[in-house]
């Protein structure tokens, strides 16, 4: 029978441990001379300094090629989105639903559209956008001529919203059964609605249930046009003082007070019969006054 091997002490595996670190009779350091030592580290510093010179050099070709004022892939629809304010979502659909005769619930509706127009104040406006656009044709810019290397946008005043801008009326109708709502259209780069410019995109609404409890559907600016000078959009580093051209629509309701809306932009590229996304060219939402 082979003998067992002696079982070693603590105070032995410590001292192996140190003769392993440093070997005094060869003069080695972790198994290695300092002569080995130097060629490894001068080896894995060279081959550390290819790897990133060569990933530097990937990511300088990558960002020499692309065009910082439009992406190269875009996954976007090719339809916009069509988005409404007050933007009260429910758990399926927009709900907009306003009491008259409770101060803070219509009041509730003034300030989400008062934060969203903020941006659109006249002064605002014709500060930063200065620029005269002519309407009624595409704003086409192929160079930047604008401020520090960027190129105009056209100024959207709020005040072109008229009764529902919130300056003939602060409480934007919800004090009585004249409720405004405002549409926006997402921006695409580059997307230019129409084919030609004599007929602008614009919005249309329409009662999928309660028709009865609307008398009355105006549209601000008149017919609810979105001008073509606002087109095309280039993009948040070439337009930073961009905003988009809005529509407001404002109800007269009647009777029951209660009616599901559905407003699209209408225009020849824009579709609205997605079934996978319900805001492609339009939104659908309801409209309530509480009694």
């Amino acid at each position: 029978m082979a003998a067992l091997k002696e079982k070693r002490t603590c105070g032995q595996r410590c001292e192996d441990f140190g003769h392993f670190v440093w070997d005094s009779d060869e003069g080695k350091f972790m198994g290695r001379t300092p002569e080995k030592w130097v060629y490894i580290s001068l080896y894995y510093l060279s081959f550390y300094a290819v790897m990133t010179s060569l990933f530097s050099l990937a990511i300088w070709t990558l960002m020499y090629t692309l065009d910082p004022y439009t992406p190269d892939y875009q996954d976007r629809l090719a339809s916009p989105g069509v988005m409404v304010w007050p933007d009260t979502y429910g758990e399926e659909v927009i709900e907009i639903t306003y009491n008259t005769s409770d101060k803070a619930s219509w009041m509730k509706m003034t300030k989400i559209l008062n934060e969203f127009l903020e941006p659109y104040n006249d002064t605002k406006q014709l500060e930063c956008n200065n620029y005269n656009c002519t309407k009624g044709k595409y704003f086409l810019q192929k160079h930047f001529l604008g401020p520090h290397h960027t190129k105009y946008s056209c100024p959207f005043l709020q005040s072109m919203l008229g009764p529902c801008s919130g300056f003939e009326d602060p409480t934007f109708g919800y004090n009585c059964s004249m409720p405004c709502v405002i549409i926006k259209m997402n921006r695409i780069i580059n997307y230019l609605p129409t084919n030609r410019t004599d007929v602008a995109p614009y919005v249309n609404c329409t009662v999928l249930e309660g028709e009865g409890n609307v008398a009355k559907i105006e549209y601000f600016p008149e017919n609810g046009n979105m001008d073509p000078s606002y087109f095309p959009y280039y993009g948040r580093l070439a337009q930073p003082s961009y905003v988009n051209p809005l529509v407001a629509v404002r109800f007269s309701l009647v009777g029951a007070k209660h009616a599901k809306i559905q407003c699209r932009v209408v225009s020849e590229k824009i579709s609205y019969e997605n079934y996978h996304d319900p805001y492609e060219g339009k939104v659908i939402f309801s409209l309530k006054e509480l009694k």
